[in-house]
């Protein structure tokens, strides 16, 4: 785990990877109360049955948008962000989905620090994010994430 408290302090990763996640098992539980909460009832991640007979996985997937879901959970086994008064989840830029996330899948999040900027105290970093799938050679995804700390002087 990775603490950072400043500015400066999250710079020192400029270019670098600031760390990866711990392995996070992905359910059907899961992908159904997904399901329910985005009314994306699409048989692919909810009819077992169907997709074990229609489907190329031979398995329910996970929808994208939960795996994407995932990253501030992910994220916050990577670094403790400390001595802020205030965060915000910013954008996100240029995701590419790789391959479909299988029930009962374990993935982890590997973070590289991209850029920081100091925009008059606030700091906005980019953060590009690799969710891996494990022992699966092409990642769920590859994209940037962008978060704004203002940290406390």
């Amino acid at each position: 785990m990775v603490k950072i408290n400043s500015h400066n302090e999250f710079a020192a990763y400029l270019g670098n990877e600031v760390g990866v996640s711990g392995w996070y098992k992905i359910t059907q539980d899961q992908i159904n109360k997904f399901a329910d909460a985005t009314l994306d009832h699409q048989w692919i991640h909810t009819d077992v049955k169907k997709a074990a007979t229609d489907s190329p996985f031979k398995k329910t997937i996970a929808h994208g948008y939960l795996t994407l879901s995932l990253i501030p959970y992910l994220w916050q086994q990577i670094a403790t962000i400390g001595n802020l008064k205030m965060e915000i989840n910013y954008g996100i830029e240029s995701f590419k989905f790789g391959q479909a996330v299988v029930v009962d899948s374990e993935v982890r999040l590997k973070t590289k620090l991209k850029s920081i900027l100091n925009l008059r105290g606030i700091s906005k970093v980019c953060i590009e994010v690799v969710l891996e799938i494990k022992d699966e050679p092409k990642p769920a995804f590859v994209g940037d994430v962008f978060f704004l700390y203002h940290f406390e002087n």
